[in-house]
């Protein structure tokens, strides 16, 4: 079982995400965040193996945030779920250790394959 923390400041996202990833076989959802201090106080109370991680939300960036997860601990599978899918943000996310970046118009169903390899 992959457990997995959902954080992003739009409710209906946490919820559309939290609810396919919970029908997905052999994925949990143990927790979800809607800023910056919140996410990175569950991923040190969770212990989750993946997160999926919006770049844009309140007190700090996503990025912020995944460079504090991957800076302490380096084997949570980070997915970076965002509207704002530029290209320096695509570079700069994966240059910070992002495992993967995904477009939410256009990918939102990838973060499910993903996480079910």
């Amino acid at each position: 079982m992959k457990n997995v923390l959902v954080v992003d400041d739009s409710t209906l996202v946490r919820e559309r995400l939290s609810t396919l990833l919970a029908e997905a076989s052999g994925l949990r959802v143990v927790g979800e965040a809607a800023d910056a201090t919140d996410a990175l106080t569950a991923v040190e109370r969770l212990a989750p193996d993946a997160v999926v991680l919006d770049i844009r939300m309140p007190g700090a960036s996503g990025i912020e945030v995944l460079e504090r997860i991957k800076a302490n601990h380096p084997k949570i599978l980070v997915i970076m779920l965002t509207n704002y899918d530029f290209d320096h943000y695509r570079r700069r996310c994966l240059a910070s250790g992002a495992d993967y970046f995904f477009n939410k118009a256009r990918e939102f169903e990838r973060v499910v394959e993903v996480l079910t390899q």
